[in-house]
Parts: structure tokens; sequence; C-alpha cells
């Protein structure tokens, strides 16, 4: 996705301003209120967000509070948790943070210290899973270097509303090992395989299960086949396959199998 200059320039020379700013911060480890007023600065200066109607605080959702939330057009985009800058952000805070998002339908969550910034999209699915989708530190990122600037695009209002964080989402998710390492083992893949074999060994008759097997037993991880992140995978695998069986059906009944 193209950002313009003018977005560009902004988010140079405010990540080139935040950074001294964070970094005394934390040498003097500031609590979680002070936190707090410095995101709020960021999101406002930094990512472009109007700090006076589109970030709220201490918003409560069904009896939890959710320290910052970002409101566009009366929706809510970002929910936002914070920790104190010195906290080291783990598993206990995503999950407070993803309840809040649940209960009100949000699709991201971002998790930070000020310094560390971790996106996750939640999927509404039961139970409730939540993925790490984008994990920065504002200190380390130069703000000479494209792709740098870039990640906080993906923050900023405005690539909230051209959906960035969903086009880098399904560009992660595209490129995924459990979605890669599960199409290996679909009927399509097999076949073409056993088509390639027969070539090279035209007298040896091979079965996609012995390729299946083959695969599965001394190529791919268990990890990858296996778990919640593999049979999202394959749900998407057949969804997908369903969807061009159901488009393709005349021409799919005509093809003759592969003998």
């Amino acid at each position: 996705m193209t950002v313009n200059a003018k977005i560009t320039a902004r988010l140079t020379e405010r990540l080139k301003r935040f950074q001294p700013i964070l970094s005394s911060a934390k040498a003097r480890d500031i609590n979680e209120s002070d936190t707090v007023v410095i995101v709020t600065d960021i999101l406002s200066d930094l990512l472009g967000y109007d700090k006076y109607s589109e970030i709220t605080t201490e918003h409560s959702i069904r009896g939890t509070w959710c320290d910052l939330a970002i409101v566009i057009n009366e929706q809510f985009k970002l929910l936002i948790e914070v920790k104190a800058i010195g906290l080291e952000l783990k598993d206990a805070h995503v999950k407070q943070a993803v309840d809040y998002a649940a209960n009100k339908g949000v699709d991201w969550v971002v998790l930070t210290n000020g310094t560390k910034w971790q996106v996750y999209k939640i999927s509404f699915t039961k139970p409730i899973n939540q993925e790490l989708i984008l994990d920065l530190d504002l200190l380390s990122l130069n703000h000479k270097k494209k792709d740098d600037v870039y990640c906080t695009f993906l923050l900023s209002k405005e690539g909230l509303l051209k959906d960035a964080l969903g086009d880098f989402s399904n560009q992660r998710q595209a490129t995924s090992k459990y979605l890669i390492a599960n199409l290996l083992i679909t009927d399509s893949v097999l076949n073409s395989i056993r088509h390639e074999l027969r070539h090279i060994y035209p007298d040896i008759k091979v079965q996609t299960e012995d390729i299946k097997d083959t695969i599965l037993e001394e190529i791919l991880k268990r990890d990858v086949v296996e778990g919640d992140k593999a049979l999202q995978a394959q749900k998407k695998i057949q969804k997908s396959i369903r969807k061009l069986l159901k488009k393709n059906k005349p021409e799919i009944e005509k093809e003759p199998a592969i003998k």
C-alpha cells in the first residue's frame, strides 16, 4: 500500500521526535498513568488521531475497563491496553485486552507500554482467538528506513481508514507456514506431485497416500499440521475448495481423474 509524501513526512519527523521522549521516560521508569499520557500524545501527534474526538480514555465494557479506545464515526476501531513503560508485556495482559474487544466486537487490540506496541487480530470464533499481527519497538525503528516508517503507518488513522492492518494481516496469512503446509497435503497438490513423479519414474506406481505420508512423516513438522492454527488453516483451505467446486462444478465433472 502506497503512503503519500505528506503522511510519510509526518510519521518520519514525529517518530524521530518521540524516540528521545520515550527513552527518557523509560530511564525514569514512569508509572502507568504517565505512560498513558505519552501514548495518547503518540496516538495524536504521530499517528494522526484527533485527541478530543477520536481518542477516549478509561472506557468501560461490561464492567471491565480499557485504558484507551479509538473511535471513528462513532465506531470502535481499536482498543488499547497500556502498561507502565518499564513493564514487560505478557500473555495475561493480552487476554485482558482481548476480553475487552470480544465484549465490544472490535477486530483489533493494541497492547503497549509506550515503547513496544503489539497488535492483535481478534477472531470471533468459539473460543475467541487472537493472533499477533505486528510487534513494534518504537525505540528500535529507524526513521530513515521506509519499511520502519511504514510500520507506524499501519497504526495511523490514515492506515486504519484504508484497512492497512487488514491487508498486512492477509499478507501474513497468505504466506503462513500453517497455510502452506496444509496446502501441500490437499488432493490437488498431491495429484500434481504424483503427476510430476510419473514423468521422473514412468515405470513406478506411486499413490497419493504414499506422497502424503512422506510429507507428513519426513518433511513437515507436527506443529504446522496439528493444533489450533493448523486447524484454522485447514478450514480456510476447505472453504476455498468448496467455493471453487461450486463455481466450476460443470468443468470439474467433465475433467477425467488422474490415473
